[in-house]
């Protein structure tokens, strides 16, 4: 029997349910059900395709824990793959490069193509003995990780057992069908990084809901006011918030981004923010969007990983680095803004009387969403 209570009162309805139990927050044991019943059972954000942008590119990346290796190979495809060698169990690549042949182990010097076949095992039957009838190389390529890229987010589902990604994310694919066109990061000011001493779940919950700008954004909340945002609501699968109000950034002279191309009128002013369950935040507006994979790197600690994309690529509108540039810091700002209150929540889970919370079943919808989603994800691998 799990030491950890049922869940039910996080699976009631919102106006009667209480939040995750602390925890959820602060217990180490609880983190690693969660890596395994949340994270890893489901489509999980890792990396950006921008990282990998040419054939040959590589990029180690941990998740929780687990060694992966992102490739580009000379199809233009991604691959996932675990970056462990199959031979000894020896790390591969240990940091960025380029791979001008294969991805070649440093220990026995087995090699593997980008596609991760199993190419060549030097001596592997001896000296100068190149192969062995024992060693089928078909059935020892690297171990691909099951992974689908969506707005440039490389997600991964380690488990292999998730629906598929198209099938899981269908009707927000559908919702932003419209976006469905490039998108092209906005260069080294649009990417930076957050780290926050905060369980990851405390940054998806506080992206979600619109409640909290008129004391932590006053800024933002000026001309964007409470009262002119709404809900965002998906049972199993999303949640967020929708502004009516959004207003383009424009430089001194007037300039402004390029707008993605045949938006409907919705857009002119419409802006939707949105948590796609479990852990990465993506943004849309007319005139560029960004994604936000959140790193957990332990119970109390995450990475928020940041990066900008607009309709046109950097290069060929060099007279708008400048207003890049600002937009970053901005959406920078704004992020930042955000860091004492998941931090905050983060040491007020250790409020040992803390049951969890209430709801205001008028503001919070879209956080007990993301709340049920986890607890139905714990519940399923407790009962599997």
């Amino acid at each position: 029997m799990n030491k950890f209570g049922p869940l039910s009162s996080v699976l009631a309805d919102v106006n009667v349910a209480n939040g995750l139990p602390n925890e959820h927050y602060v217990d180490p044991a609880l983190f690693e059900e969660e890596k395994r019943s949340v994270l890893f059972a489901n489509w999980s954000g890792i990396g950006f395709g921008k990282d990998v942008p040419e054939a040959g590119d590589a990029k180690p990346v941990y998740f929780l824990g687990m060694p992966i290796l992102l490739v580009r190979d000379r199809t233009g495809e991604i691959g996932v793959f675990q970056n462990t060698c199959r031979h000894r169990g020896m790390i591969l690549v240990e940091k960025p490069q380029k791979i001008r042949g294969a991805i070649r182990c440093p220990y026995h010097s087995w090699c593997y193509g980008l596609n991760g076949e199993l190419r060549t095992t030097p001596h592997v039957g001896g000296p100068g003995q190149n192969t062995h009838e024992d060693i089928d190389m078909d059935k020892l390529g690297l171990i691909r990780i099951r992974s689908f890229i969506w707005r440039d987010v490389i997600f991964v589902n380690i488990d292999g057992n998730a629906p598929e990604f198209t099938e899981v994310h269908a009707e927000l694919m559908e919702r932003w069908g419209e976006f469905e066109q490039p998108i092209h990061h906005g260069g080294e000011t649009s990417s930076f990084k957050l780290e926050v001493a905060t369980n990851w779940k405390l940054a998806v919950e506080n992206y979600c809901e619109s409640y909290h700008l008129p004391w932590v954004h006053p800024g933002l909340n000026s001309y964007s006011r409470l009262e002119d945002h709404y809900n965002i609501e998906k049972r199993g699968h999303y949640s967020g918030q929708g502004t009516l109000v959004y207003r383009q950034l424009t430089d001194e002279d007037g300039q402004k981004f390029p707008d993605f191309e045949g938006l409907s009128e919705q857009w002119n002013e419409g802006a939707e923010y949105v948590a796609v369950y479990p852990n990465v935040l993506l943004g849309v507006q007319r005139d560029h969007c960004f994604a936000i994979v959140l790193e957990p790197k332990s119970w109390g600690n995450t990475v928020e990983h940041i990066e900008l994309y607009y309709a046109k690529p950097e290069k060929e509108t060099p007279e708008h680095d400048g207003l890049r540039a600002s937009n970053a810091q901005l959406w920078k700002t704004v992020f930042e803004e955000d860091v004492f209150v998941v931090e905050g929540m983060q040491k007020g889970r250790h409020g040992a009387l803390f049951d969890g919370g209430r709801f205001s079943p008028a503001m919070d919808g879209p956080t007990h969403n993301f709340h049920h989603w986890v607890a139905t994800q714990i519940e399923n691998g407790r009962n599997a």
